[in-house]
């Protein structure tokens, strides 16, 4: 902390990024519960009475992977502090640096190799779910109701599905690899307001209207890409702060004025 602090004291002060950059930092865990490809995860358990269990243990994880990112952080400034000693000047590969100065290369080529594990985990889980949405929720459901689909026929759609996805995820990292951080950053927060709140509504208030669960769909959206495009630099919030907060208040109001119409309803 002596080397960080004499290097520049806002490495290691909370609010260096400022208030709203903390409140953010902290605030991004509310978008895990709108991600697809968590999601199905806890939709495909066996046994619902592990459901508490595997929340707990995820949890756990996720804050030990956080924490472990900051010192990781915190270490390469103390032992790296000019970013030039980095390949290409690249802080994100203060990692790899580390982890070869400290490991012998069997270890250290675990190590890459679980980087790569990590990212094949996270990223075979989406395209299941792009393909899973696109042919049965999109495909077979809107534009085939009628007609019966063939599993041959809905595996074939999926695999076209996924090569495509695939290809063009492909192009867009090489096209735009500086934003890719910042565009699933984005990603997260929308997700996680429009999605991620209407199913915590669904799940703990037996109140919440099908047509507040549209409403805060639509306001965490629109929220989120007003909150990106002309507040997040003047304020320095997170956008799913704001707009998971707005999609809340939307689909509370819409359902009690909502179930308050259906009861006058039934009333008269």
């Amino acid at each position: 902390m002596k080397v960080l602090h004499g290097l520049n004291p806002a490495f290691i002060h909370p609010l260096s990024l400022g208030t709203g950059a903390l409140i953010g930092f902290l605030g991004i865990g509310l978008g895990s519960p709108g991600q697809p490809h968590i999601i199905v995860r806890y939709m495909s358990i066996r046994d619902a009475a592990q459901l508490k269990l595997s929340a707990v243990i995820g949890t756990f994880w996720n804050v030990v992977l956080a924490w472990g990112a900051v010192c990781i952080g915190l270490v390469g400034r103390a032992m790296i502090p000019d970013p030039g000693g980095l390949p290409q000047s690249d802080p994100e590969m203060v990692y790899l640096v580390l982890a070869s100065r400290f490991f012998s290369p069997i270890v250290y080529g675990l190590i890459v190799g679980g980087i790569f594990a990590a990212i094949l985990s996270t990223v075979d889980s989406q395209l299941l779910v792009v393909a899973s949405t696109g042919v049965r929720d999109f495909y077979e459901k809107i534009f085939r109701q009628k007609e019966r689909l063939t599993e041959d026929k809905k595996l074939r759609l999926s695999r076209l599905v996924l090569v495509f996805c695939g290809v063009l995820s492909v192009l867009l990292a090489l096209l735009a690899k500086d934003l890719i951080f910042w565009l699933v950053l984005f990603a997260w927060g929308g997700l996680g307001a429009s999605i991620g709140t209407s199913l915590i509504f669904s799940l703990y208030w037996k109140k919440t209207h099908p047509l507040g669960v549209v409403a805060g769909m639509v306001s965490g959206t629109l929220i989120t890409i007003l909150w990106k495009l002309f507040l997040k630099e003047s304020t320095g919030l997170y956008e799913l702060i704001p707009a998971f907060s707005g999609a809340a208040l939307m689909i509370w109001l819409t359902s009690l004025f909502m179930n308050r119409k259906s009861a006058a309803v039934k009333r008269r």
